[in-house]
């Protein structure tokens, strides 16, 4: 009689790992066409000369790029304006906040104050309300500051970057400090060791180790700066300082004259740097969402 053995459940074992890997499989495309549909949709509609929504085919006829060139020529629609606007709100929303966020984090964990822990939670409170419950109060800051600084008024890109700056420094502040806080503390004691001051010490040697946060938190506040919308439909009146969530609404804001080609073309366009960015720096995506989430 052999005394050869065989493993018992060999077989089973296999074919439940190919059935598991089928199933991932068959979920990553349901996921992949769930996410990509919408895309597809809109630059149908983009190249689809009826301009409505009612006879949309995701193949249409006669396809063209004439809602591209009525977009970029109208003088009626300034979609070049707007674009140049929400790109010159959202970069220097980004810069600045990312900067004021690093002061504070940086603030709250390396140094301890009396009302530090109340401080940090005062500002996690505050982001719970959300912003529709400020609107009327910040239209009326908007409107005193506008009387002794005009620039900082109604109707001004620089009035709409202070209320945005004012709102990224909730959970970014928190998001960031995590992420100090898995700095060693030795560096900064090697560095003041050295003869360097708390901004050097902060700027040359912090700085470069926590660029992935750095990154996160401006892609954050570039993306929500970039494509806000009710903020600014509030506090900008006038066509050319629209910003290009705003402008793009008015090709669908009549009842019978809505232009869904134009807007359709117009959306395609405008997202075209959020992904550039995400592309460029989306190495730096996972380590700084993760890093900075588990040590508070």
């Amino acid at each position: 009689m052999s005394s050869q053995t065989f493993p018992v459940g060999t077989g089973s074992i296999a074919r439940q790992r190919k059935l598991a890997l089928a199933l991932r499989v068959v979920l990553a495309i349901l996921a992949l066409l769930f996410a990509l549909f919408p895309v597809v949709w809109i630059f149908s509609a983009s190249v689809d000369p009826s301009n409505s929504l009612a006879s949309q085919q995701l193949v249409p006829r006669n396809a063209t790029m004439r809602n591209y060139e009525n977009l970029l020529r109208s003088e009626l629609f300034p979609f070049r304006i707007w674009m140049w606007n929400s790109l010159r709100i959202a970069v220097t929303t980004t810069v600045l906040a990312v900067l004021f966020t690093a002061f504070a984090a940086y603030a709250f964990s390396r140094f301890r104050f009396r009302g530090r822990r109340s401080l940090l939670q005062t500002i996690l409170l505050i982001q719970v309300f959300p912003n529709f419950l400020n609107m009327v109060a910040l239209f009326l800051i908007l409107q005193q500051v506008g009387q002794y600084i005009p620039w900082l008024g109604l109707n001004t890109h620089g009035g709409l970057m202070l209320l945005y700056l004012g709102g990224a420094l909730g959970v970014n502040t928190w998001l960031m400090k995590g992420y100090f806080d898995t700095v060693p503390r030795d560096l900064d004691e090697a560095a003041m060791m050295d003869g360097a001051s708390h901004w050097q010490t902060f700027w040359w040697v912090i700085m470069p180790l926590v660029r992935p946060i750095l990154v996160v938190v401006g892609l954050l506040s570039f993306v929500g700066t970039y494509s806000e919308y009710v903020l600014a439909r509030i506090m900008l009146t006038s066509v050319e300082n629209y910003t290009l969530a705003v402008g793009l609404s008015l090709f669908i804001r009549d009842q019978y004259a809505n232009r869904w080609g134009q807007f359709s073309a117009g959306a395609l366009i405008g997202a075209l740097p959020t992904v550039i960015i995400f592309l460029a720096l989306q190495r730096y995506l996972i380590s700084g969402l993760t890093a900075g989430a588990v040590k508070g």
